[in-house]
């Protein structure tokens, strides 16, 4: 299992970069793993707001559906169309496959996040 130190972690197996006020979310080398395949991906619209827990993606692969929650609250800003013609980007690199950015509306939330270390603890 790959783990980036510089990225903060969800114990639903979502990653999160952030820059300023701004979070990429994506999901896991854990996660990834665990789905197989994934040949299939939802996203939320720009401009949609989420809260912290919401689920917002549903990504589809070869084994079953399976839903990810958005660790922070805020407003999707972008999202990663590459991922809607090629899902699998996902499978191959998950820290570069990033799913949406959002516009964090309480950036605190962040530091209710798990670091890495901790992170990998959850998932032995």
């Amino acid at each position: 299992m790959k783990l980036l130190n510089e990225l903060k972690y969800s114990d639903s197996h979502e990653w999160i970069k952030v820059e300023g006020n701004k979070a990429y979310i994506g999901i896991t080398d854990y996660a990834q793993d665990h789905l197989g395949e994934v040949v299939y991906v939802e996203l939320p619209e720009v401009d949609a707001t989420v809260e912290a827990g919401d689920q917002f993606i549903v990504l589809e692969s070869v084994k079953a559906a399976s839903d990810v929650y958005a660790p922070l609250s805020g407003t999707i800003v972008e999202i990663n169309e590459e991922l809607v013609d090629n899902p699998g980007l996902i499978n191959e690199s998950p820290y570069d496959a990033w799913l949406v950015a959002i516009d964090m509306l309480h950036p605190a939330e962040a530091d209710n996040l798990l670091s890495a270390a901790d992170y990998e603890k959850i998932c032995e």
